[in-house]
């Protein structure tokens, strides 16, 4: 609201120019802009996306660092990646027609960037893509949570690549990792008063950690009110 249009288009044209070619060089293609989203589709395989979406991050830093120059204030952005399979096609009627891609894949891809701002995660991949990675300790990676995203019947396992983050962030949420498994797996076995205080010892390390404070909200919630006798541990977000 603080830009004019045309300061808008020139603000958008260039941060994707810094993006776009980040796609482009890890064998992706832009299927299309959506305002300030980019849907982009990798059809070789896993890698190519996930060392795009880090590589992006990497590109904001530098992007921040020289709109800060003309006095702007520095932008953040999510990325969320599924493996699956799609139809890329046409639709449109006769007046208006345009390229696009469908399938649920596609739709679960742009829940889990929404979901990038629940967990503060600048990376969010699903189960599917994890063990399309022909081998997974080329990244830093931790486990997140089971989800049930809006329009989806079936949970989705997901996870958070740590390589997106700032280095400082990445480090202390490499530190506290074990102690953030451990407590999620109390908090799945509903054994909300040690998993509290698991994420707590998180939260004493990395202030910063919002999945973490995610939780600590969650426990407190259930051992305030108690929870439901059918809780399955899944994340509901509708």
């Amino acid at each position: 609201e603080q830009m004019s249009p045309k300061e808008n288009f020139n603000f958008l044209n260039n941060y994707l120019g810094y993006m776009e070619p980040v796609i482009r060089n890890n064998n992706g293609f832009v299927d299309k802009f959506i305002g300030d989203s980019i849907m982009a589709l990798f059809p070789e395989n896993t890698v190519d996306a996930i060392n795009a979406a880090i590589e992006m991050r990497i590109k904001l830093v530098e992007f921040n660092h020289i709109i800060s120059q003309f006095g702007q204030s520095p932008i953040d952005s999510g990325i969320g990646i599924h493996t699956g399979s799609l139809m890329l096609g046409i639709v449109g009627g006769e007046g208006r027609m345009e390229g696009t891609v469908i399938s649920d894949a596609v739709n679960l891809a742009s829940r889990l960037e929404g979901l990038t701002k629940v967990y503060g995660s600048s990376i969010i991949i699903t189960e599917e893509t994890l063990v399309k990675i022909s081998d997974p300790t080329n990244y830093n990676y931790r486990f997140l949570d089971v989800v049930k995203v809006k329009g989806k019947n079936v949970a989705v396992y997901i996870f958070e690549v740590l390589d997106g983050d700032p280095e400082d962030i990445r480090e202390l949420k490499t530190k506290t990792k074990d102690n953030f498994t451990k407590a999620l797996q109390l908090y799945k076995n509903k054994d909300f008063q040690k998993a509290l205080e698991g994420f707590k010892k998180v939260v004493y390390t990395n202030p910063y950690d919002q999945a973490a404070l995610q939780y600590i909200g969650r426990c407190q919630k259930f051992i305030d009110l108690g929870f439901p006798d059918d809780w399955d541990g899944i994340e509901r977000f509708n």
